[in-house]
């Protein structure tokens, strides 16, 4: 099966870029946007000078439990950089999705409760809420995080948007908030 229907098959239809958006950034963007890819998993991600943005990380379900994963993560903390991600929230009715935080919590993320990420889909038009979660090997604040947040936005999720979708997703200043005292709670503590 071709890398994208496994990601396609896995998650939410509002949460994937297209095909051709994704191999445009391949392709316009390889010192930025890359593909890791086995019989048994695909990871897509961005890596810039200081942080590294998983866009998407697929571990096929016969494979999972083998320590699979870990040595993808392995792999990106060795390049000694904050790893930034976006998540569900947890839903209930889907058991993956507490699973796949548990698997993060595991490897060291922590939650960044300052910052808020919503997104009107373009695939669906309603509203998808996210939550970033950040590994950082030295400490880096939320703060910076938000910052590479806001260029992971506008250099990989929204790069040719229009040419893509046929409509233009909200700016960064719309999608992505920073509130210093955050209403959230951490969605990390009760796993």
């Amino acid at each position: 099966m071709h890398w994208y229907e496994k990601l396609n098959q896995y998650f939410p239809v509002e949460e994937m870029k297209s095909r051709e958006h994704m191999e445009t950034l391949l392709r316009e963007r390889p010192n930025i946007y890359h593909k890791d890819e086995g019989p048994n998993h695909v990871l897509m991600y961005a890596e810039f000078d200081n942080f590294v943005f998983i866009d998407y990380l697929f571990v096929s379900s016969n494979a999972r439990g083998q320590g699979l994963g870990h040595k993808l993560m392995e792999k990106m903390k060795q390049k000694g950089k904050p790893i930034i991600l976006e998540v569900e929230p947890v839903n209930y009715k889907d058991s993956d999705t507490e699973k796949r935080l548990r698997y993060y919590k595991r490897e060291g993320f922590e939650h960044a409760e300052s910052i808020g990420y919503e997104r009107r889909s373009l695939a669906t038009n309603e509203v998808n809420k996210m939550e970033i979660l950040y590994w950082a090997p030295h400490q880096e604040s939320e703060e910076m995080i938000f910052e590479a947040m806001k260029k992971t936005y506008n250099l990989i999720h929204t790069y040719k948007d229009e040419h893509f979708y046929g409509e233009s997703y909200q700016p960064a200043d719309e999608v992505l908030t920073f509130n210093e005292e955050p209403d959230s709670q951490n969605i990390l503590d009760h796993l």
